[in-house]
């Protein structure tokens, strides 16, 4: 059973879950999670809670999926945009063989022992897509960054990932938002970026290019399978 300090961190970063109940989501953590997270990833969890941005972090129960959705698509060349302090990362990391490689990218690097480019994405994406050697090259792209640039990143990605690969959308569900009334009283950043996250979605659901499943898991994750 979770710590008196866990059900804390719970209530600090685990109100990102969409489910109605959070002693349900407090079960699956209890029962699923926690027991399953290896060590390293649970110090980190612990160290991100007492972070001021700790809502950025990726939820306990969303790194397990992606662990697990890594292993059974046998990815060895992954990519994620946006890393903050690297729940996620390290969730990838743990999932890959030895021979595995990940590039990392975020706005701010902070003792990253990985292929990693500090900076804005786009121009990084650019030029990779006019070096030409690395298109349709990545098994699995994570993007969990600037929500207003998420469809300029999938113009760029698509290309990147190759055919059967997956790309996985964070905050699709943008802290339920994306159904709230046009009145409804959000916070700030939540009403700012929503638009950005409808429009996406839509997006996403007309791209003949992918096949397209959006999970309730976390803050909503859309994965996108590149079938052409």
């Amino acid at each position: 059973m979770a710590t008196n300090g866990e059900a804390g961190r719970h209530q600090e970063v685990g109100h990102k879950s969409l489910l109605q109940s959070d002693a349900l989501y407090q079960y699956i953590l209890e029962t699923s999670v926690y027991p399953r997270e290896p060590e390293a990833m649970k110090e980190l969890r612990e160290i991100t809670a007492n972070h001021p941005w700790n809502i950025m972090t990726t939820s306990a129960d969303e790194g397990q999926f992606l662990n697990m959705l890594l292993k059974l698509i046998n990815a060895k060349n992954t990519m994620e945009i946006g890393v903050y302090t690297g729940y996620s990362l390290l969730a990838t990391a743990l999932a890959l063989p030895h021979d595995g490689k990940i590039l990392a990218m975020d706005i701010n690097r902070e003792n990253y022992e990985i292929e990693f480019k500090e900076g804005p994405a786009l121009p990084v994406l650019d030029q990779m897509i006019q070096d030409g050697k690395y298109q349709g090259s990545y098994d699995f792209i994570f993007v969990d960054a600037d929500k207003d640039n998420y469809l300029n990143y999938h113009k760029r990605l698509i290309d990147l990932v190759k055919v059967g690969g997956l790309i996985g959308y964070d905050n699709t569900l943008w802290n339920g938002s994306v159904v709230a009334p046009a009145d409804a009283p959000l916070r700030k950043y939540v009403r700012y970026y929503r638009d950005f996250v409808l429009e996406l979605n839509k997006e996403l659901a007309a791209d003949p290019r992918i096949e397209i499943c959006q999970l309730p898991v976390g803050d909503g994750i859309t994965l996108c399978r590149r079938v052409y």
